[in-house]
């Protein structure tokens, strides 16, 4: 029996009620507005799409949800009760992770340690207890290897494990990023331009890696991304922004149908 406010995807996936609603954002530097007056929510389990021309304002609407930026008007409500200000580190604890367009990793360390530190919101133990290495120290860091172990697993990249990171290809350390991500173990992914930079090979491994955390983990998606073929394979729904304003916001076929979009961002209809 399906529940009320879920819906059963054709390819059989269940999308849930709404978990995050961000509810007339607007951000301003300055004298300039990067984001004014958007709201659209993101439900449980769905992949949602966030799309536009370079300048948009689509990493800050994500830096707004992952807490790097204070919106100044608007509200962020997150499983129903409304976010106060908070810092990166505590939205992370409260289940949210993300990917940067920029890699942000430890270049000198191994890609199994760079992973390892996606499990910090995780430890529990004191300093003194993991200086020891005794405890409940010792069984966080043997729970954590496991977790870790599983993720390198599922993302095939058990062959660069102890491969440091600064020797990586391009492709494999933005497989190292979600890897990363992954380790948080969140509710809420948020991946920005997790395709850039790709070959045709690479996004197809990438596409389908979000595809199966998104299966297989259960874990809600929400992505900025430049190819739109992959936009229009992935997601669920799609919410497009030009010059900091929404103008469209629907399924795949309706913002690909939808006049305002195609004439600031797609250019041409796709049938």
């Amino acid at each position: 029996m399906q529940d009320a406010g879920t819906t059963i995807t054709a390819d059989g996936r269940t999308i849930g009620p709404v978990v995050m609603e961000m509810k007339n954002i607007t951000l301003r530097f300055g004298g300039v507005v990067a984001i004014q007056d958007i709201s659209f929510d993101i439900r449980e389990g769905e992949i949602r799409a966030i799309i536009g021309p370079n300048g948009a304002g689509k990493s800050s609407m994500l830096n707004v949800i992952s807490g790097f930026y204070v919106p100044q008007e608007g509200e962020v409500w997150f499983k129903g009760e409304k976010r106060p200000p908070m810092k990166p580190f505590e939205v992370a604890r409260q289940g949210i992770a993300r990917t940067f367009q920029n890699i942000a990793l430890f270049e000198g360390m191994t890609v199994l340690d760079n992973i390892m530190t996606g499990r910090l919101t995780r430890m529990k133990a004191g300093l003194l207890a993991q200086m020891i290495w005794k405890g409940r120290a010792e069984e966080e860091e043997i729970e954590n290897r496991e977790a870790v172990e599983k993720i390198i697993d599922f993302l095939e990249i058990q062959h660069i494990r102890k491969t440091p990171v600064g020797r990586l290809p391009y492709g494999l350390k933005k497989r190292v990023e979600l890897a990363r991500a992954l380790a948080a173990e969140p509710s809420i992914l948020l991946l920005d331009e997790p395709m850039a930079g790709m070959n045709v090979e690479e996004k197809e491994d990438m596409s389908r890696f979000i595809l199966d955390v998104n299966d297989e983990y259960g874990t809600t998606i929400a992505l900025i991304e430049h190819d739109m073929g992959v936009v229009m394979d992935l997601s669920d729904r799609v919410v497009v922004m030009d010059y900091g304003k929404k103008i469209g916001d629907g399924t795949p076929d309706e913002v690909r149908n939808n006049q305002a979009v195609i004439d600031a961002y797609l250019g041409v209809a796709h049938d």
